[in-house]
């Protein structure tokens, strides 16, 4: 993702090149569809997230009015913020594309529950991508999505499955079914969510949940409860800690959200666990010790992002995020700093794609049991750091 950080920084970059891979010829595994076409860019060109005027997206956070926005009118979101509208509780977001000539941004989104794959544009009605037949009890489903590493030129993406029988990673290219990458994950009645990301070596990192057996995770012959490290054909990737292994980290329940700092410097995971929300540092080798911060209360803590000086978390149970400014050695000396809490922002977020050092795409989950739902909900949203927010308190 850092050359889609670059272009956005820049506020503006060319159309992506479209390219198609080919995979060796294997039987299209049950629960895809082929899906339509996608359709033309389209819409009127709004500011990006960097040049909105005060208030624009922003509401309270930047001393406005909840009246600076209107409310939204059906699937109609007036908030120049907002990438897409009326979908289901969204388990994942990619940026895709800032169209040079117009200034629109697109992204590629999942829904957990449906299992539906999206393109999402603004002012432009979402388009089904690929739709998977998903198993979505407890918090399973389809959980996470990302982009390869040089989507400008092969168009890869990947998620992350849970199936009738296992969890699992494919890949999806322009023109192509699906292919499955990692098969065979454990699926159990809880502890099946898995997110994906990709550190600074191009190696894929796949966050998976112990199927509801703390002992799987505990095992190192077992790919649940663990952030594995791959190539893009699913096998142990180069360098790993142990020779022929997936294996870099060991530990989780339920992991949420999956974030490598830009300079790869640092790579973090968040879990849900039966007592706490934890965020924990990913270190090759070394299995997940003590949390870097713990929430007894359960917030929901989700996707992350590294920034330079602070980590940006969603919270999925309560409304807004968490800024916990970090030290340049990664530790932590200051509190969680909430943000995008009020009424008058976007509620309650899942997924979290870091676009630069003060940018983000979110995706929100107020459609889930106990959320507050607006008409416009669930929605794919640019978030843009406040200024007072983060940063090293040495």
């Amino acid at each position: 993702m850092s050359r889609l950080r670059a272009v956005l920084i820049g506020s503006a970059v060319g159309l992506l090149a479209a390219g198609c891979a080919s995979f060796p010829e294997q039987p299209g595994p049950a629960g895809w569809s082929a899906q339509v076409q996608l359709t033309p860019q389209a819409g009127p060109k709004p500011e990006l997230p960097g040049e909105m005027s005060p208030g624009q997206g922003q509401g309270q956070q930047q001393g406005q009015t909840p009246t600076s926005v209107p409310p939204p009118q059906g699937c109609k979101d007036f908030n120049r913020a907002v990438i897409a509208t009326c979908l289901n509780p969204v388990s994942g977001v990619a940026l895709t594309d800032v169209n040079q000539s117009t200034g629109v941004v697109t992204a590629l989104a999942t829904e957990r529950t449906t299992g539906r794959l999206l393109k999402v544009t603004q002012d432009v009605d979402p388009v089904e991508v690929a739709k998977f037949e998903v198993d979505a009890a407890a918090d399973g489903g389809l959980t996470g999505l990302t982009l390869s590493p040089t989507y400008p030129e092969d168009q890869l993406v990947y998620v992350y499955v849970t199936t009738a029988t296992d969890n699992r990673v494919m890949r999806l290219a322009p023109g192509d079914v699906p292919k499955p990458v990692l098969t065979g994950i454990p699926k159990g009645p809880t502890g099946n969510r898995g997110v994906l990301a990709y550190d600074a070596s191009g190696a894929l990192l796949v966050a998976t949940g112990d199927a509801g057996n703390p002992a799987n995770a505990a095992d190192p012959a077992s790919l649940a409860g663990k952030v594995l490290r791959i190539d893009g054909s699913g096998q142990p990737a180069k360098g790993n800690p142990t020779a022929g292994s997936r294996v870099l980290t060991s530990g989780l329940h339920s992991p949420g959200g999956l974030c490598v700092a830009a300079d790869g410097s640092k790579t973090w995971v968040t879990d849900a666990t039966p007592t706490s929300d934890a965020l924990y540092r990913v270190e090759s080798g070394k299995p997940l010790a003590a949390p870097a911060w713990s929430w007894p209360d359960k917030p929901g803590v989700a996707g992350c992002a590294s920034l330079t000086d602070t980590v940006w978390l969603a919270t999925s149970n309560t409304p807004g995020t968490l800024f916990l400014p970090m030290n340049p050695d990664g530790s932590f000396t200051g509190k969680p700093e909430p943000a995008f809490e009020k009424e008058d922002a976007f509620g309650r977020l899942g997924p979290m794609v870091a676009l630069d050092d003060k940018t983000a795409l979110v995706g929100t989950v107020n459609k889930n049991p106990g959320g507050t739902p607006v008409s416009s909900d669930d929605r794919v949203v640019i978030i843009v750091r406040p200024d007072n927010q983060g940063g090293s308190k040495d």
